[in-house]
């Protein structure tokens, strides 16, 4: 802390100070995006993102890019969340846990439990693309099919990888600023807010991730996304720090990058979009070694076992 001892916030009104600074980013952001793309590319391009696809002239992904940088990942996540811990709570430690004293043994951890997760999340795709709402909801339920199919062409337009520069570009929106922001926000903010209001970790893990797999608007994809960030909140609550959940999410949103640039250049015959490219034994499998792996991962963050010294 850089003030006193006794300042305290409620975390009701933690929570709803963190709601009113990512508006504010948002509006300020946004605007300095539609700034940015009025001037580099011209009222047209602006107007026409709301009809983005795969096939859509290059100015326009290129602005969808930038709203997605600026007035997303940094506008809604990242700057709100520094300015939150820093300005209102005076806590940065606290709040976003940027400590890198933890044990490295956690990073290779990490990245085993990444790898066998993707058989896993696979399933919770295949499991919730399933979901039939019930009569009475169809409507609710051809909205969030059109919201999704909506949000796969932007994705799919922005994943347009035909050049090396297109592919470092989309890293960077894709995989390491959403890594950054979002788990600044969500395992760095808002998890500890509910870990204060709950007095509960694993509670402020679980309603952590919901938000976090809500707020991405992608309802047949809420199971694996709810499934992300309770491992990426675990991770930050077992190590105390932010870093091994911001290297998890960008294990996980890297991979798609890669795997995308890979089939787009015809370097892999694996189609990224499929969801059978794993089986049941393998489900299994792979669930179990998560399980092993991050037992492992909460005894060395616990200091119960250390890297040996040679």
């Amino acid at each position: 802390m850089t003030e006193s001892a006794d300042y305290h916030i409620k975390p009701i009104n933690q929570l709803l100070y963190l709601i009113a600074v990512i508006i504010g980013f948002v509006l300020i952001a946004n605007l300095l995006a539609i700034a940015i793309i009025v001037l580099v590319y011209g009222k047209a391009v602006f107007y026409q993102l709301g009809n983005i696809s795969p096939t859509s002239p290059q100015p326009i992904i290129d602005a969808v890019k930038i709203t997605l940088a600026l007035g997303t990942t940094i506008g809604m996540f990242l700057a709100p969340a520094i300015y939150f811990a820093r300005y209102i709570m005076y806590d940065v430690d606290e709040y976003i846990k940027p400590d890198t004293g933890f044990n490295r043994l956690l990073l290779p951890l990490v990245f085993g439990i990444m790898l066998f997760s993707f058989p896993v999340m696979e399933m919770l795709v295949n499991i919730n693309q399933q979901m039939v709402l019930p009569d009475f909801l169809k409507g609710v339920e051809r909205w969030m099919r059109e919201s999704e199919e909506e949000t796969g062409r932007m994705i799919q337009s922005v994943l347009q990888l035909d050049s090396v520069g297109h592919f470092i570009i989309s890293m960077l929106i894709v995989a390491v600023l959403p890594a950054i922001g979002e788990e600044f926000m969500f395992r760095g903010c808002l998890q500890t807010i509910f870990r204060q209001w709950t007095g509960n970790t694993h509670a402020a893990v679980w309603i952590t991730a919901v938000i976090f797999s809500a707020l991405h608007m992608q309802f047949f994809g809420f199971l694996p996304r709810l499934m992300l960030g309770a491992l990426f909140g675990y991770m930050a609550a077992y190590s105390g720090s932010i870093w091994p959940g911001v290297f998890a999410h960008f294990i996980n949103n890297g991979a798609a990058v890669i795997a995308t640039y890979l089939y787009q250049n015809k370097k892999s015959n694996i189609d990224p979009n499929s969801d059978h490219i794993f089986n049941y034994p393998l489900y299994i499998i792979s669930f179990i070694i998560i399980l092993f792996l991050f037992w492992i991962f909460k005894n060395v963050a616990s200091g119960k076992r250390n890297i040996p010294e040679y």
